[in-house]
C-alpha cells in the first residue's frame, strides 16, 4: 500500500505521525512511504532520515493522494477537500468534540480510524494511552507555570518550602491522564486529592503511591468540596469515543480562589469544566471568574520530540495491520481495530461516536 505522512497544520502542532524506524518497518513489509517534504522538522527529525529508513520526500499533494494517509491531528478545514471516498485516515479524531470534521469526513466517504477508540477487550484505550501519560505529565507542569504571579497565578509553588504549605492539586479523573498528572504533582511535592468513580481504580492508586496521593470516591459534593480549596485543577475524565461530561460546574468554579488555575485535559473531548472552551499553544490561557483557564487541544504538541515517539510504538502494530491488509479487514480480524473505524463509506459504525453525533450506527461488514 502507498502510505502518505503529511505535514501537521493545526495550529502549535508540530508532531509528526511517524519516526523514521516506523517508517522502515512499513517499507521492509513492502509498503511505499511517502512523506511530505519538512513533516518532521518540528519534532527535530529531518528529511534525511526518513530517506534513509526508506521513505520518498514529497509534496503535500502527493501525500495525500496515497491510499492510506496516516496523520496525528484531525483534518483541518483546509484540507476537507483532500478527503475522498477511496481514502483510508488514521489519526486522532475525536468526531464528539469536533462534529464539522465527521461531516467532512462522512460528506467525502473516507475510511476514517480514529486512534483514540481502537479498544481492547480489558477496556483500555492502548493508541490513546501514550498521549494521555504525556498531557498528564504536561498538565501538572503548566499548572505549577500559570501558578506563578508573574503569569497570572496566586503566587503559589507547588512544592511549598519548609514550613509552608504546598499547594493542593485536585485531579478529577484517574484514568492515565488523571494518574500521570497526580503521579507528577506528588513528585514535585504538591498535597495530592485524585477522585474517580472507580474505587478499584482508587484502589490501584493507593496500594502503589501508599497513601501519598490521596484518593476521594467522585460524587458532585466531594467535587465541589475538593475544588473550592484548590490551587490547581485538572480535569481528566474521559468517555472513549463520547463527549466528556460536565463535573465541574460554572458555579464551583466561581467559589475557587482567585488566581488558581484549571488545566482540562479532556477539552479534545469537549471538556469537563463549565467554562471551558478550547484554546491553542498560541494563546493558551483565559480568565473566567479570576479563575486561570488552560485549554489547549494538543498538550503533547508542546514537546514534540517525545510525543512522535512514543506515539509511533503504540500505532505502528496497528497500522501495519491497516496498511497489510485495509482497514476492513483488519478490523474484521481485530475487534480493536473495528472500534477504532469512526466512518466508513458515509456512515458512522461505532456505537458510541455515533450516538455523540445524533446519528444511526452502520454496519461494517
Amino acid at each position: 500500500m502507498i502510505v502518505g505522512i503529511p505535514r501537521e497544520i493545526k495550529e502549535g502542532e508540530h508532531r509528526v505521525a511517524l519516526t523514521p524506524d516506523g517508517v522502515r518497518e512499513l517499507h521492509a513489509h513492502g509498503h511505499r512511504v511517502l512523506i511530505e517534504t519538512g513533516a518532521g522538522e518540528g519534532s527535530s527529525i529531518d528529511d534525511a532520515e526518513y530517506v534513509a529508513a526508506g521513505a520518498e520526500a514529497v509534496s503535500v499533494d502527493d501525500a495525500w493522494a496515497a491510499e492510506m494517509v496516516v496523520k496525528v491531528k484531525e483534518p483541518q478545514p483546509s484540507e476537507y477537500g483532500r478527503l475522498r471516498g477511496d481514502l483510508t485516515l488514521c489519526t486522532y479524531l475525536h468526531l464528539a468534540a469536533y462534529p464539522e470534521v465527521a461531516n467532512a469526513l462522512l460528506a467525502a466517504g473516507t475510511t476514517g480510524v480514529a486512534y483514540e477508540t481502537v479498544q481492547l477487550d480489558d477496556g483500555s484505550l492502548p493508541l490513546l494511552a501514550p498521549m494521555s501519560e504525556v498531557a498528564g505529565r504536561m498538565a501538572t507542569q503548566v499548572g505549577a507555570h500559570y501558578l506563578e504571579r508573574e503569569n497570572g497565578g496566586r503566587g503559589v509553588l507547588l512544592g511549598g518550602a519548609p514550613g509552608v504549605r504546598p499547594a493542593r492539586v485536585v485531579v478529577i479523573g484517574a484514568g492515565n491522564v488523571g494518574w500521570n498528572a497526580a503521579w507528577i504533582a506528588a513528585g514535585m511535592e504538591a498535597e495530592v486529592m485524585l477522585l474517580d468513580k472507580n474505587l478499584d481504580r482508587l484502589r490501584w492508586v493507593d496500594q502503589i503511591h501508599r497513601g501519598r496521593i490521596m484518593t476521594l470516591a467522585s460524587n458532585r459534593g466531594a467535587v465541589e468540596r475538593s475544588v473550592a480549596d484548590a490551587d490547581l485543577v485538572i480535569g481528566a475524565v474521559l468517555v472513549a469515543g463520547g463527549r466528556a461530561p460536565t463535573v465541574v460546574t460554572d458555579e464551583m468554579v466561581r467559589g475557587m480562589k482567585r488566581g488558581s488555575v484549571i488545566v482540562d485535559v479532556a477539552v479534545d473531548q469537549g471538556g469537563c469544566i463549565e467554562t471551558v472552551h478550547e484554546t491553542t499553544h498560541a494563546d493558551p490561557v483565559y480568565v473566567v471568574h479570576d479563575v486561570i483557564h488552560y485549554a489547549v487541544g494538543n498538550i503533547p504538541g508542546a514537546v514534540p520530540h517525545t510525543s512522535t515517539y512514543a506515539l509511533t510504538n503504540a500505532t505502528l502494530p496497528y497500522l501495519l495491520e491497516i496498511a497489510s491488509h485495509g482497514a476492513r479487514a483488519a478490523a474484521a480480524a481485530d475487534p480493536a481495530v473495528a472500534l477504532g473505524v469512526n466512518t466508513v463509506g458515509g456512515g458512522v459504525p461505532n456505537q458510541i461516536v455515533a450516538e455523540a453525533l445524533g446519528v444511526e450506527p452502520v454496519s461494517l461488514r
